[in-house]
Order: C-alpha cells, then sequence, then structure tokens
C-alpha cells in the first residue's frame, strides 16, 4: 500500500528510517549491491524524498486501506 514520507529517523543503530503518513516507519538503508539508496546518505537526498510514496508493508500486512 503507498503512503507518503513525511519525514525520517534514526534506529538506535543509526540507520535511516522513513516515518511515513499512516504513522509506520520503514527502514531505508544504503547498502550496496543489494540495496542502493544514495539518497537517504545526505539531508539533501532525504528532503527531496519528503513527500513522495513508498510502499508500506505494514499496512499491507494489517488489510488497511
Amino acid at each position: 500500500m503507498q503512503r507518503k514520507i513525511v519525514g525520517f529517523c534514526q534506529d538506535d543503530e543509526g540507520q535511516w528510517k522513513v516515518a511515513l503518513e499512516c504513522g509506520h516507519e520503514r527502514h531505508v538503508r544504503h547498502n550496496p549491491p543489494w540495496e542502493v539508496r544514495e539518497w537517504v546518505t545526505t539531508e539533501e537526498g532525504r528532503s527531496r524524498w519528503v513527500g513522495k510514496m513508498m510502499e508500506c508493508t505494514k499496512c499491507e500486512d494489517e488489510g488497511v486501506g
């Protein structure tokens, strides 16, 4: 289920997570070659993603719609 990104935060290990409009969070790691998300490594890159849509697997699992 697609949800709007409203911000970013870090977990206890310093890994970045998106905060979604539904209240859920999702990790967005840059871990090449498996996960390539260079944009998450800078403040400018993260700010460009605010307002964009991202899949919320928790909403999908819960059947929220």
